[in-house]
């Protein structure tokens, strides 16, 4: 077996640690920066508060932006960076500042749109600003990675940019900020890590080291995802959900994610299905038709986990959802034939063809069917 194994993402983890942004800033010689995050923080006035006590280091901030940000809102915050000579970026905020900002920092430095690069092929320029990740949801990982998702909705589209120069240059994991994340979007986020540890686990490009942070994050969901639903101020569980976000995307990050992130996207596109509960609803199915590949890797997982064998931890998984009150069907969306037939079709995505077994139309149209009959 033949693996290379990089992390270039310079981590900072502990409750308080975003008050060291200015001075992370100052000792890197960055200055004019731009904080990018998301309404909410503007609104309750903690962004205000932390370009206050960047002590000068920050100097603009841009939140103009959706949830799944779109290709257009990349576009206008490039185009701020460029008018307002912004020399670094702070994105602060869950997956949805993460990804524009990775994606605006680096097309800032062209006149080319992001649109050229979404879904089109063409390889992303390697230059960018430096980035500083401030998660403040324990879902995404997208602090440790090098992905962008974005979305055209004039196409209709949403897909993943992979790009090295995406890689944030510092990620500062401060459990505190997640304290006010309400139960469902915990939930939705918490689900999210754990399918991206179990799928960077059983994928393709699975390797030694992602394998180890795989079994500990997903380890770690199991055991505190239900408790920080449930008590949101519990110190102990926002910490280790935090530890279990960032380690699944240390996990994934290289692996890449499989059949459930595939299946995902049209149940976002389609029917608006958050992220995180949208993979997490075929977690468990596609961990039964996964169970004996790899020469039984998938069953010794399971085993690491403290579970009997997979279908004890698919099982897991479904009681988690029941738990944690994600759904566990799509009963309710009345689907049709047709709607049916193009969920099949969207999710032939290329993450799908990273699932160690291959994954035919006939599978995913039992799948579809089956949820479609189940609350």
């Amino acid at each position: 077996m033949m693996w290379d194994y990089e992390q270039p993402v310079d981590i900072r983890f502990g409750n308080g640690r975003v008050s060291e942004i200015g001075e992370l800033a100052r000792e890197r010689g960055l200055r004019n920066g731009m904080l990018i995050t998301s309404g909410h923080f503007v609104r309750d006035g903690f962004a205000q508060r932390l370009i206050d006590d960047s002590a000068g280091a920050l100097t603009g901030m841009f939140s103009d932006f959706s949830p799944n940000p779109d290709v257009s809102e990349v576009d206008a915050c490039a185009a701020v960076m460029r008018e307002s000579g912004t020399g670094f970026v702070v994105a602060m905020g869950g997956g949805s500042a993460m990804d524009l900002a990775k994606a605006a920092a680096s097309i800032c430095l062209t006149e080319d749109s992001i649109a050229d690069y979404h879904g089109t092929g063409k390889a992303m320029p390697q230059e960018h600003l430096p980035l500083i990740a401030v998660p403040t949801t324990a879902g995404t990982g997208s602090e440790v990675t090098c992905v962008s998702v974005l979305t055209n909705r004039a196409l209709g589209k949403k897909a993943p940019i992979v790009s090295d120069g995406f890689f944030p240059d510092l990620a500062i994991v401060d459990p505190e900020l997640t304290y006010s994340v309400p139960p469902y979007v915990t939930a939705c986020t918490g689900m999210d890590v754990l399918s991206q540890a179990i799928e960077g686990y059983w994928s393709k490009g699975h390797q030694p080291i992602c394998d180890a942070c795989a079994v500990h994050a997903a380890k770690l969901v199991f055991r505190w995802l239900p408790v920080a639903v449930a008590e949101p101020r519990n110190a102990e569980a926002r910490e280790k959900m935090c530890e279990a976000s960032v380690i699944a995307g240390l996990a994934f990050t290289l692996p890449k994610t499989t059949s459930s992130h595939a299946c995902s996207f049209p149940l976002t596109n389609i029917h608006g299905i958050p992220h995180g509960e949208a993979c997490g609803l075929t977690l468990d199915w596609f961990a039964r038709i996964n169970a004996d590949a790899q020469h039984g890797r998938v069953q010794e997982f399971a085993r690491m986990l403290g579970f009997a064998d997979v279908d004890a931890m698919a099982d897991a998984i479904h009681d988690l959802k029941v738990t944690i009150g994600m759904r566990t069907g799509l009963k309710d969306l009345a689907l049709s034939e047709s709607q049916i037939d193009d969920l099949v079709r969207i999710s032939r995505h290329p993450n799908l063809y990273n699932n160690p077994v291959d994954i035919t139309d006939e599978m995913l149209r039992d799948m579809y069917e089956y949820l479609a009959a189940t609350d």
